[in-house]
C-alpha cells in the first residue's frame, strides 16, 4: 500500500475528526419536535369582535415605532379585514391573537391589547374546538388579560420561571402569526430586564424569536417545555419582525393573574418619584466612579418618598438589597413590592451614602396621579416643550453654579426634545442672553419670534454645551 503524503494525511485526519465530531454537534442542537407536540395543545387562537369604530383605533399587535403610512399597513389590513375599514359602526371587525391555558378548568392568559374593546371573544383550540370566553380582568400596565371558558380537562401549559433564563438560552414560541394557527418559531434569549417606554413596570425578556402580529399573548417556552414568558411586543421600523421581540416574564404575568382572580384588580407598589438615568457627566459631578443608579429628579408631594425624606438629586443605588444599575431597573422592583411593606434604600447624597426606610403605598391610577394634591398647579410645558423651575441653593451647590440658570424638570414633545435637551439640564443662556431666574427665562422666551432659530446654553453635569432650537411658527 502506498503511504499517504503529508498533505493527504492531514486532510484524512481532519476528515476523520469532522466525521467523529459531526454527530456530537448534531446532538447538541435542540430538537423542538417533542416540545411542540407536548405543548402545542395548550396554545389557543383568539379572535375578537368589536365595533369597527373601536377596531380602527386598535392595532392587532403592539408594534413600537411603527411609522405612519407604513407600507405593511395594507398587508396587515388584508390579513385581519380583507374589506378594509368599514365606516358603518353597526358592523363588526375581527382581530387575531394568541393565548394559552394556565389551568385545566378553562382559564386563558393573553395580552390585554388583544381583547381591548372586544364585544365577543372566541377561543379556538388546536383540535378545532371553539369556546366563547368571558373576560375576567385586564391590566393595561403589564398588558395582561385573563379569560375563562366553560370546560374541564383542558391541556394546561406548565409554568416555569423567567428568572432562571440565561442570555443565549434557546426558547420556543407557539402562536398564530397573521392568523396562521399553531405556528412554532425558535430563537435565543437576547437580553433580560429590558425597559420599554410604554411599560415601566415590566422587565421584558428580549429574544430573537420570529414574532409577528397574531403572536400576541402566546407563550414563550424553555427547552424543558415550561412557559417562561408571554410574547407581547416587537420592535420594528417596518411593521414586520426585525429580530427584536419582547416577552413579559411569566412571574409578572402570573402575579397579575392571581390578583385578578382573588381581588378583581391589580395593585402595585409606589414610591412617588420621577427618576432619570445617571449619565457619565452626572456621575462625575456626583463623584461616582461610573454611571449607575436612578437619579431622583422630582419628589411628588405627600408621597412615600416625600415622607421618607428622599430629595431631588439623590441617586438610588439599591432597593431592598438589590442593586439598581439603571433607572429603568427601579420601577419593576418597586411595583412588585406588596403595598404596605417597608423597603430599604441606599442613596448617594452629596457624595455620602445614606440608608432610608420607605413604606410602600399603592400606585394610584393614571387619572388620580394627574389630580394629586400639589400636582394641579404644575405648570404646563412652554413653547420649547419644557417645564422649568428656579434653582435652590442646594441645587446650586450640587451643580456648582453660583448664580443664574433654571432647571428643566420635564421635557415634552417640542423643540427642546428634538434638540436633545433632557430633564435635569440647567439652562444658563437663551437667545444669547443670560438666564438669571425663571422670570428672566419667561421674558426672553416670550420675545423670540415664532419660527426663528435660537441658541440655548445648557449645563449637563459639569459640561456646558450650546444647542440650536427653532420655535414653532404657531
Amino acid at each position: 500500500m502506498r503511504p499517504l503524503s503529508t498533505p493527504s494525511l492531514t486532510r484524512a485526519v481532519l476528515l476523520g475528526c469532522l466525521l467523529a465530531v459531526g454527530p456530537a454537534l448534531g446532538r447538541d442542537l435542540p430538537d423542538f419536535t417533542r416540545l411542540v407536540a407536548e405543548n402545542g395543545p395548550a396554545v389557543v387562537n383568539i379572535s375578537t369582535k368589536q365595533s369597527s369604530s373601536i377596531a380602527q383605533r386598535l392595532q392587532p399587535y403592539s408594534i413600537p415605532n411603527l411609522p405612519e403610512g407604513s407600507p405593511l399597513e395594507d398587508l396587515f389590513r388584508r390579513f385581519f379585514d380583507e374589506e378594509g375599514p368599514i365606516p358603518d359602526e353597526s358592523l363588526q371587525a375581527r382581530s387575531l391573537g394568541s393565548g394559552f391555558f394556565v389551568s385545566g378548568d378553562g382559564y386563558v392568559l393573553t395580552n390585554s391589547h388583544v381583547v381591548e374593546g372586544a364585544e365577543e371573544i372566541i377561543v379556538r383550540t388546536s383540535d378545532r374546538r371553539e369556546f366563547v370566553a368571558r373576560l375576567i380582568g385586564t391590566d393595561k400596565r403589564s398588558d395582561i388579560a385573563l379569560l375563562k371558558v366553560e370546560a374541564e380537562g383542558l391541556p394546561a401549559a406548565r409554568i416555569g420561571s423567567g428568572k432562571d433564563l440565561q442570555v443565549g438560552e434557546w426558547v420556543l414560541a407557539i402562536g398564530s402569526p397573521f392568523g396562521f394557527e399553531s405556528s412554532a418559531t425558535a430563537g435565543i434569549v437576547s437580553a433580560k430586564g429590558r425597559s420599554l417606554p410604554s411599560e415601566n413596570y415590566v422587565p421584558f425578556i428580549q429574544t430573537d424569536v420570529a414574532i409577528n402580529p397574531g403572536n400576541s399573548g402566546g407563550p414563550l417556552f424553555n427547552l424543558d417545555g415550561e412557559v417562561v414568558g408571554v410574547n407581547s411586543q416587537i420592535y420594528s421600523r417596518t411593521g414586520g419582525f426585525m429580530g427584536l421581540s419582547f416577552a413579559i416574564p411569566i412571574e409578572v404575568a402570573m402575579d397579575v393573574v392571581e390578583q385578578i382572580k382573588t381581588k378583581g384588580r391589580v395593585s402595585r407598589g409606589w414610591l412617588g418619584v420621577l427618576i432619570q438615568d445617571v449619565t457619565r457627566e452626572l456621575a462625575e459631578s456626583f463623584g461616582m466612579s461610573q454611571p449607575r443608579g436612578a437619579l431622583v429628579a422630582q419628589v411628588l408631594p405627600d408621597s412615600p418618598a416625600a415622607t421618607a425624606g428622599l430629595q431631588p438629586g439623590d441617586v438610588i443605588l439599591s432597593y431592598n438589597g438589590r442593586d439598581v444599575p439603571t433607572s429603568s431597573s427601579l420601577p419593576p422592583l418597586v411595583g412588585a413590592t406588596p403595598v404596605g411593606e417597608s423597603a430599604g434604600l441606599v442613596v448617594l447624597r452629596r457624595g455620602e451614602r445614606i440608608e432610608l426606610t420607605i413604606k410602600i403605598q399603592e400606585l394610584p391610577e393614571d387619572d388620580q396621579l394627574a389630580a394629586e394634591p400639589g400636582q394641579t398647579d404644575k405648570p404646563e410645558a412652554n413653547r420649547l416643550g419644557v417645564v422649568v423651575r428656579d434653582l435652590t441653593p442646594e441645587m446650586r451647590r450640587q451643580f456648582e453654579i453660583e448664580q443664574g440658570g433654571v432647571l428643566i424638570e420635564s421635557v415634552d414633545q417640542g423643540p427642546a426634545a428634538s434638540a436633545g435637551l433632557s430633564a435635569g439640564d440647567v439652562i444658563l443662556m437663551l437667545d444669547n442672553q443670560p438666564v438669571g431666574n425663571l422670570a428672566d427665562f419667561e421674558r426672553i422666551l416670550g420675545a423670540i419670534e415664532p419660527g426663528r432659530a435660537t441658541a440655548v446654553l445648557v449645563q449637563r453635569g459639569d459640561t456646558r454645551m450650546f444647542y440650536a432650537l427653532k420655535l414653532p411658527k404657531s
